[in-house]
């Protein structure tokens, strides 16, 4: 597979791998200003991914010493990972969106040890069966004994503010904010025309937002400090209906490949999560946890080969369609239940 494609108008691509995961690679996309070289996210925190960027910027011509800046799309580490490394070696700005930004500071700031207790007193109140969340306070207790250090993700130093242009010297790229996968997900619309004429509005870098052939992870926005229940779903599908109103001419993805018709993609997409939500009030027909809906939800697999770590993700994706139900008056959440099921209207 080719490492680095062209789009043309000094915008390209440099396929960065990610370790042990079925995406395979980040597309991490280089646009050309006249201050130098600036990155749309980095890709994994890995030797073979760093190696692999500094062998795609070689292959543009440039160097990792020459990034003038790296916009992050998202903090996920696929995305944000080797923002520091590009930094420490090019002196480049960082930017990305404040609530993002925001995590990526409570990541740095909050023990190992307190993450795990939310997560697995989240998990309980899942419904979890005792022997899975005795799994993750076991990991706990490994992490501690072993005394590894805390996951630090580099700290922006620059806020994406929605609606308006980044400063990048020649070129107008403006901020869509399109929460949903993460509470402060970015897409970036690069308002030129395009250099093959395509029709539509531009281009645009949409990160995980929209994908040609797969569904972002949509699950809940956590934060052991704030109890507000947020709609993560509600906020995606309403950032969906912007990206398609917006008609670029070509959705520039951070995985798989370019594509064009950004509303026939959207519509897909809304449709399939309408789908979804009609089948689980099926499944709600009779009162269920969230972990009870995820073991009934279809999967890419069955539950039972479903391993330890992507099961903590269906139960978040199950529950966040569950918020999305009852804001919308479909389901509700039964009172005095203890786990909490939810059950159809």
């Amino acid at each position: 597979m080719t490492q680095v494609t062209d789009h043309g108008g000094g915008v390209r691509s440099i396929r960065v791998p990610i370790p042990d995961n079925p995406l395979g690679t980040t597309l991490v996309h280089l646009v050309d200003t006249d201050l130098g070289p600036v990155l749309i996210d980095t890709g994994w925190d890995d030797p073979a991914s760093w190696d692999a960027l500094a062998a795609g910027l070689t292959a543009c011509g440039v160097s990792v010493a020459e990034v003038h800046g790296v916009v992050i799309t998202h903090h996920h580490p696929d995305h944000h990972g080797l923002s520091g490394k590009v930094r420490e070696a090019s002196g480049a700005w960082i930017a990305m969106h404040a609530l993002d930004t925001a995590i990526v500071r409570r990541t740095r700031e909050n023990r190992p040890d307190r993450w795990f207790s939310y997560m697995a007193d989240k998990l309980a109140s899942s419904g979890a069966p005792e022997e899975h969340v005795a799994l993750l306070r076991a990991a706990r207790t490994a992490r501690l004994s072993t005394g590894l250090p805390a996951f630090a993700p580099a700290l922006p130093d620059r806020e994406i503010v929605p609606g308006e242009l980044l400063d990048l010297a020649g070129r107008r790229l403006r901020a869509i904010w399109t929460p949903g996968h993460t509470p402060g997900h970015v897409c970036l619309h690069l308002e030129e025309t395009h250099p093959a004429a395509l029709p539509g509005n531009g281009r645009l870098f949409s990160g995980d937002h929209l994908l040609p052939r797969i569904t972002p992870h949509i699950g809940l926005y956590e934060d052991p400090d704030d109890a507000t229940v947020a709609d993560p779903l509600g906020d995606y599908l309403d950032a969906l209906e912007r990206v398609g109103r917006l008609n670029p001419a070509e959705v520039l993805p951070a995985h798989q490949h370019a594509f064009t018709d950004a509303p026939g993609r959207v519509r897909e997409l809304l449709a399939h999560h309408e789908d979804r939500l009609t089948g689980l009030l099926a499944l709600l027909s009779t009162p269920l946890t969230p972990w009870q809906l995820a073991e009934r939800m279809e999967w890419n697999r069955p539950w039972d080969q479903i391993p330890f770590t992507s099961r903590n993700i269906a139960v978040s994706e199950a529950e966040a369609h569950v918020r999305r139900l009852v804001k919308l008056g479909r389901a509700e959440a039964v009172t005095g239940s203890d786990p909490v099921t939810y059950v159809a209207l």
